[in-house]
């Protein structure tokens, strides 16, 4: 079953903001095994950026525009999205790794 909650998504125009949260049970919470994926329709599942002891992880695509960041008072993860392209539209997921995941939020940017 889903033990990951994601929030924030929605439709936005080319050049704005989002920004992402999602929380998981105390019990599954690890601030360095979290990250952040996403799925564009008719292409695979890829990184956009995770958190991990030797600091933080993004997609050259998102480089600079996305900051993921974490939250183990409240249980949370989130991605502010900045400067957001057509290309930033895909389903948004949230991971703990290795397994569990979120059902995924969409983000939709119109040009």
């Amino acid at each position: 079953q889903v033990q990951l909650v994601e929030s924030g998504g929605g439709l936005v125009q080319a050049g704005g903001s989002l920004r992402l949260s999602c929380t998981a049970p105390r019990s599954l919470f690890s601030i360095y095994l979290m990250a952040w994926y996403r799925q564009a329709p008719g292409k695979q599942r890829e990184l956009v950026a995770r958190i991990r002891p030797a600091g933080t992880t993004y997609a050259d695509s998102v480089r600079g525009r996305f900051t993921i960041s974490g939250d183990n008072a409240k249980n949370t993860v989130d991605l502010q999205m900045n400067r957001l392209t057509p290309e930033d539209t895909a389903v948004y997921y949230c991971n703990r790794a290795p397994s569990w995941w979120g059902q995924g939020t969409q983000v939709t940017v119109s040009s």
